[in-house]
This record gives structure tokens, C-alpha cells and sequence, in this order.
């Protein structure tokens, strides 16, 4: 086994490798490498070796890398530097448990190296392998500080209040965070039942914020109160106290009713209504979800407000009729104002007319290009509307020069973009570019994971254990939020319809539309294609040539000194990801366990949704038809499916889902379309049942009622194109401004046309 023993010379050339890793020099860490192994008595040093195939792997040569650094542990097995390189190139490829193991034996054979602990430490954390993780020592500074405050959020988490007191009292002084320590103490003092001591520190906190809803809520309930006077008493006090603030005259709207609660709202609008207040609705939207709560000179802009705060509030009861003329009229008197345009946009978007509602909200955003906020908000405006360029165009004002604003959002990891720009490149059937952004919000939350890295160093350094248990936390639950939930479920619903009705081939295509065509229309159709095919060929020529322009004079900027990896992530081609099959969906696999498995599990979260309602039959019916199944499988799926249907046919369990669900129309379009898919000569009364407009129908908003004219377009009721003519204008005559029941382009009697138009407004989903 070659000597690991250096001599001077080559021992100063191998610390010189060391720093040109750290400082990412990697050339010039080769170079070093070179004049070590150019020795012959040297040329099999296990060390260099292994430095050499760490380095060539930060230049993309991984596979140079593996050979040397598995050559140099073979030639020093026993050298911790080996083991800890192989551990460092097994971790670069997301070899995790790999890179553990190396990191464990090099501890072997230096049991007090830090820089190994250090990256041990990483990797545990990282798979969540707490076994073994240690704090930090003390120190008596900010630091120290959290780790006392971390020490005291342990015991409370455990229920261990007096301790936690006794804590809190005997390091306060310690701790930078004075308010945090007033506020656990308030809390504590509530556990544990002593309320004159917790009154006291939530009247202090009141009085450092008079704002903080929770500080109200801590007070009421240190201080017992029993009866509404009482209650309404304390609030009229800290009032007086603090004449400025809004929440003690805010909160006890919260709590009266009837005329009482009109007299005090009364005061509460008039005073904020004069002194101008945009977030006056905001402050009390909450209100409107409560069904029981539904002489001197004012200056001039009173009226601007009270007629800005009525648009909004007609807005939020559906009289949209009405919101637009209190908006309108604002707007004609103070045509400067941000927030009424900004409004008039919302209020479209809320009707159903997504370009009007892009429109206004330009409006706004040209009253002030400078405001990042409603740049972003114009932008999802137009995205809503499929305006996808000309949101691009809005973005650019604010990403970086010389790249494209769709790539700079990228590497932004701008998700609320990406998001939007998924569903409308989804709406519009451009399924290769909505996935394509698909798989880039997926990189970004494989990139969050791995940046847990930089945090798991930076936190433990920093002393921030409070916030980096809570980064841990969320780290553990990452998919679960919003942004991704959002492009996985635009992916799958992609891939379900691509699997449904797989793209046709071009070639195919191309026969199938010249089999109608005379000579001289093909040989012009043909020609025609051959230029379209040449500008596209050379518009991605200049592409190419401007995306290399760029990267070189990226590159100039760089620090000489700093070589950048390489390893160019897969390219996301969208004509190829859109012709990616991979998926199994067990309805289509007729996986009756694992289908039963899922309506089971939704069943038990919501019984009664509708979405589920059509799962339930169309599985049932599935299963039915099926009478190869095996026997264990045939038992289990006839005793789950009894408690569900309770014995039931499926006719008689849809007629009581219907009968229960009578004044909800989502519920009755599912109902109805299980009506017609059980027996498809009642669709007449199918179709009567969903297109329902009477008084005593609660959910006839725009969103619900798209949802019924998609339905009667897509085939779900069989051919009914006069029917849903009868509902376009009854709804039209419902909703005047709702582009998706206005009438087409090509007039009445093209349902295609009309599909596509009301498809656009899919959007509104969430926020209506």
C-alpha cells in the first residue's frame, strides 16, 4: 500500500489542492494534482487521487471522477480523507445513505474531525436520521438567546408549563426577544389557570400593540367575562385609551347583534369612511360569513370611500349590476386612483369576463409602473384571460435584462407564475408547454429539498433553532402546498386526457386533411407548410444564436477565479413531454382494490361531494361489469361497497343523493349526470334537473353555472346543442356580463365554438 506520508514539497501542493476546491479554482487544483502524481514515487498517492476525482466531478466528469476516487481509497483505505471524499461525491449524487456510510468510516479513523461531523450531521438531517444529533454549546449572546427560547418552545410543546415558566423567569434577562417573552408568558399563565397574573401581561401587550387580535383574545379569556355588557365594557375601555386603533372598535362587531350591532358599525364606518381607508372591507369581509349580521360635514372624499367600500360589498353579495355602478361612479369623479381600477377589474373577474377584467386591471397598472404588486397582479389577470404573451410582456418589467421574462421567472422559481401559465396553456390545448412548466415547478421543490442543505450549516451557526425547527417542519410536509398541488393536478389531468385520446401523428394528420383537398389546394397547402416550417426553423436558429449570446456575456461577468459546474439539468422539450405516456391510473388499469382504497378514503373525508357522488356510480357500474374478478377480490369489494351504498341500487342511491342535495347545484349536476349515465333515456329529466334556475337553487354563481354549460357541451348529456342554447340565454338574462353566455361569434347553434368559449373560464374556481 502506497506511503500516505508527504514529503514538504508535495504536502504544501496537496493543502494548495484543498484550497483551490474550497475556492471552487478547480483548473488550478488539477494542475496541483498533476505535478503530485507526475512523481513516480507518488503517482498511486490514495489522497491526491481521490482530490483529483472530487475536482473532476465539480467540472462535470463524473464518471473520471468515480474511477479515480474509488482508485484512491483502494490505494489508502485507511486514510479518512479518502473515505470523506467518496462520501462527498456520493452525496453530489444524491446518494444519501451511500454517503453516510463513507462518512462513517472515515469517523473511525479520525473520530474528531469537525469538518466530517459537520457533513454527517447535514446527511442525518436531511433523511431525518435524528439519532446521534446534537446541540450546539452555549453562548451568552443572540445565539444563546435562541437557544433558550428553543429550549422553552420543547417544554411547552411537551405540556410542561410550570417548568417552562420557571424557565422563561430565571433567563428573561438572556433573551433578546422581550415581547416574545411577555407573550409566552400570557400564554403560560393561562395553562396554568392563574388569570389576574395572565390579564395583567395581555393588558401590557395591548398596550405595545393595540392592534393584535390575539392579545384581545388572550384578555377575554384571563379575565372571564360572562355577559356581553362586560365584554363590549373592556373594549370600550382600551378604546379610550388608545383612540387610534382600530381593532378594539373592530372586534366587538364580532359580538352583537341586531340593532346594536348596526349602531356601532354605523360609528365604525363613518370615522374610517372620512379618513380614507383602502382595507376597510378587508377589515371586514369576515363579517359577511355571519348570516345574522346581514350632523356633521363630511369632507369631500368620504363619498369616493363609502362609494369604493359599496362596490366592494355589492361585489361580495353578487349584485354585480350594482358594484359596477358605485365603481363606476368613483372612478368618474377621482380617475387617478389606483385601488378603483384595481376594483372594476376584480368585479369583472368575478362576472365571468376575463378580458375586461385584464383590461381594467392594466388600467391600474398604468397608473403607476413602478409597483411591483400590481404589475403581478395585471400579469395574473392576463394569464386568467390566456393573454400568455402578453403577460410575459408585463413581467419583463421587473426580471432581469437580457434574458427572456419567462426564463428569468424560472430561475426566480416564480411558482404563482408558472401556475397560472399551466392552466392557461391547459386551456388553450397547448398540453406540451403546460407540462413543460409542470416539470419545472417540480424541480423547484426537488431543489427546496436539497437546499435544506445550506440551512441545516446556517441555522445551527446562527443559533436560529426555533425558526429552523419550523423550517423542518414544512420541509417534511412540502408537497402538500398549494403550487405544487396545482401543477400535479394539472400534470395528471394532462396526461389522463392525452391518455384518453392520444395525439395523432403529423403524417397521419397531414393524410387525413388532403384526402378532401383537389391538386392545386394541396400542392398550396403543402407549399404553405414549407414556409411555416422555415421560419420556424430559422426563428430557433435565432434563438439558439441569442440564448449563446447570452450565456457568453453571463459568462464574462463571472469571477475569473470562479469555474461553474457543470451538469445541465434535461431539457424540457414540450412537443415530447406532451407524447409522455408514463402513468398507470388504476381506473384504466382496472385496479379494483387500490380504486375502492381511494373512494374510501375520500368517502371518509367529505361523504356527500359530488365529484365523489360520480366516482362512487361509475366505479360501482365498473365493477359490475367485471365478472372475471377473482373471488377474494369480488367478496372484498361487494362487503366495502354495501356500507357505502347501504344496500342500495345505484338508481335509488342517486335519487337520494339528489332529494338531499335539492337546493345545491353542483350537487344536482352530479345527480343529474348520473342519471343519464345509468339510463340514458331519461335525459330529458337529466337535463331539467341541472339546468335549474329557481329561487330555491342557493349556489347560482358564475363558476357553477359555467360548470352546467360545459356539461351540456361535452357529451356528459348525450346531444343536446338546443338545450343548451335555452340555458345560455336564460343564464345571459341571469348574468348579463358574463362573456361565457354571450352569445357566439358564429350566433346560436355551434356548440364547438361555445365549448371553447366558456372552457376559457374555467379560472374562477378558487376566488368567487
Amino acid at each position: 500500500m502506497p506511503n500516505t506520508q508527504l514529503p514538504p514539497k508535495e504536502s504544501n501542493l496537496f493543502k494548495r489542492i484543498l484550497k483551490c476546491y474550497e475556492q471552487k479554482q478547480y483548473k488550478n487544483g488539477l494542475k496541483f494534482c498533476k505535478m503530485i502524481l507526475s512523481n513516480p514515487k507518488f503517482a498511486e498517492h490514495g489522497e491526491t487521487l481521490a482530490m483529483k476525482g472530487l475536482t473532476l466531478n465539480c467540472l462535470g466528469k463524473r464518471d473520471e471522477a468515480y474511477e479515480f476516487v474509488r482508485k484512491g481509497l483502494r490505494n489508502d483505505v485507511k486514510s479518512h480523507v479518502c473515505w470523506h471524499v467518496y462520501g462527498l461525491l456520493q452525496r453530489s449524487d444524491k446518494k444519501y445513505d451511500e454517503a453516510i456510510k463513507c462518512y462513517r468510516n472515515a469517523l473511525k479513523l479520525d473520530k474528531d474531525n469537525l469538518q466530517i461531523l459537520r457533513d454527517l450531521s447535514l446527511l442525518q438531517i436531511q433523511m431525518r436520521d435524528l439519532e446521534g444529533y446534537r446541540i450546539p454549546t452555549n453562548k451568552i449572546d443572540y445565539e444563546y438567546s435562541e437557544l433558550l427560547l428553543y429550549q422553552n418552545q420543547v417544554m411547552r410543546e411537551a405540556d410542561l408549563f410550570q417548568e417552562s415558566l420557571e424557565h422563561i423567569e430565571t433567563y428573561e434577562k438572556q433573551i433578546c426577544d422581550k415581547l416574545l417573552v411577555e407573550e409566552i408568558k400570557g400564554e403560560i399563565l393561562l395553562k396554568l389557570g392563574r388569570l389576574k397574573e395572565a390579564s395583567e401581561v395581555f393588558k401590557n401587550l395591548i398596550d405595545r400593540n393595540a392592534e393584535n387580535w390575539c392579545y384581545y383574545e388572550g384578555l377575554e379569556k384571563a379575565l372571564q367575562l360572562s355577559t356581553l355588557e362586560e365584554r363590549l365594557q373592556i373594549y370600550e375601555e382600551i378604546s379610550k385609551q388608545h383612540p387610534r386603533a382600530i381593532s378594539p372598535r373592530r372586534l366587538p362587531l364580532n359580538l352583537v347583534p341586531g340593532e346594536k350591532f348596526r349602531e356601532l358599525m354605523d360609528k365604525f364606518l363613518r370615522v374610517n369612511f372620512s379618513k380614507g381607508c383602502p382595507p376597510l372591507f378587508t377589515t371586514l369581509k369576515s363579517l359577511y360569513y355571519n348570516t345574522e349580521k346581514n350632523g356633521e360635514k363630511e369632507p369631500p372624499t368620504t363619498l369616493l370611500w363609502v362609494q369604493y367600500f359599496l362596490a366592494q360589498h355589492f361585489d361580495k353579495l353578487g349584485q354585480y349590476s350594482l358594484a359596477l355602478d358605485y365603481i363606476n361612479a368613483a372612478i368618474a369623479s377621482t380617475p387617478t386612483l389606483i385601488e378603483l381600477f384595481y376594483m372594476k377589474a376584480k368585479i369583472y373577474k368575478h362576472i365571468g369576463n376575463l378580458k375586461e377584467a385584464a383590461k381594467w386591471m392594466d388600467e391600474a397598472q398604468s397608473l403607476d409602473t413602478a409597483d411591483r404588486f400590481i404589475n403581478s397582479k395585471c400579469a395574473k389577470y392576463m394569464l386568467r384571460a390566456n393573454m400568455i404573451k402578453e403577460a410575459e410582456e408585463m413581467c419583463s418589467k421587473f426580471t432581469r435584462e437580457g434574458t427572456s421574462a419567462m426564463e428569468n421567472l424560472n430561475e426566480m422559481q416564480c411558482m404563482w407564475f408558472q401556475t397560472e401559465c399551466i392552466s392557461a396553456y391547459q386551456r388553450l390545448g397547448r398540453y406540451g408547454d403546460a407540462l413543460k412548466k409542470c416539470h419545472e415547478v417540480e424541480r423547484h421543490f426537488f431543489e427546496i429539498t436539497d437546499d435544506q442543505f445550506d440551512f441545516h450549516t446556517y441555522c445551527m451557526r446562527k443559533m436560529t433553532l426555533r425558526a429552523y425547527v419550523d423550517l423542518l417542519r414544512l420541509e417534511d410536509i412540502l408537497r402538500r402546498h398549494a403550487f405544487y398541488f396545482k401543477a400535479a393536478r394539472s400534470a395528471i389531468e394532462i396526461y389522463l386526457k392525452l391518455f384518453d385520446n392520444p395525439l395523432t401523428n403529423e403524417s397521419k394528420q397531414q393524410e387525413i386533411n388532403s384526402e378532401n383537398l383537389s391538386a392545386k389546394e394541396l400542392k398550396k397547402m403543402l407549399s404553405k407548410q414549407r414556409r411555416a416550417q422555415k421560419k420556424a426553423k430559422l426563428e430557433e436558429e435565432r434563438k439558439h444564436a441569442e440564448r449563446e449570446r447570452q450565456q457568453k456575456n453571463q459568462k464574462k461577468k463571472r469571477d475569473d477565479e470562479e469555474e461553474e459546474t457543470s451538469g445541465l439539468k434535461e431539457e424540457l422539450i414540450p412537443e415530447k413531454l406532451e407524447r409522455l405516456l408514463a402513468f398507470e391510473i388504476y381506473f384504466r388499469k382496472g385496479k379494483f382494490l387500490l380504486m375502492l382504497q381511494s373512494v374510501k378514503r375520500a368517502f371518509a373525508l367529505n361523504s356527500n361531494n359530488p365529484w365523489l357522488h360520480e366516482c362512487l356510480i361509475r366505479f360501482s357500474k365498473s365493477v359490475s361489469k367485471h365478472s372475471n374478478l377473482p373471488d377474494i377480490v369480488s367478496k372484498v369489494l361487494s362487503q366495502e361497497m354495501q356500507k357505502i351504498f347501504v344496500n342500495k341500487d345505484l338508481e335509488s342511491f342517486n335519487e337520494d343523493f339528489l332529494k338531499r342535495n335539492a337546493t345545491s347545484l353542483q350537487h344536482l349536476l352530479s345527480g343529474a349526470k348520473m342519471m343519464y349515465f345509468l339510463d340514458k333515456s331519461r335525459q330529458e329529466k337529466a337535463i331539467a334537473i341541472a339546468t335549474r334556475l329557481d329561487e330555491t337553487v342557493k349556489d347560482k354563481n358564475v363558476k357553477t353555472l359555467i360548470k352546467v354549460s360545459e356539461a351540456l357541451l361535452d357529451g356528459s348529456f348525450g346531444n343536446c346543442s338546443s338545450q343548451y342554447e335555452e340555458y345560455r340565454m336564460a343564464c345571459h338574462n341571469l348574468l348579463p356580463f358574463t362573456s361565457a353566455f354571450l352569445p357566439s361569434v358564429n350566433e346560436v347553434g355551434s356548440p364547438s365554438t361555445a365549448l371553447n368559449h366558456t372552457a376559457n373560464y374555467d379560472v374562477l374556481a378558487n376566488e368567487i
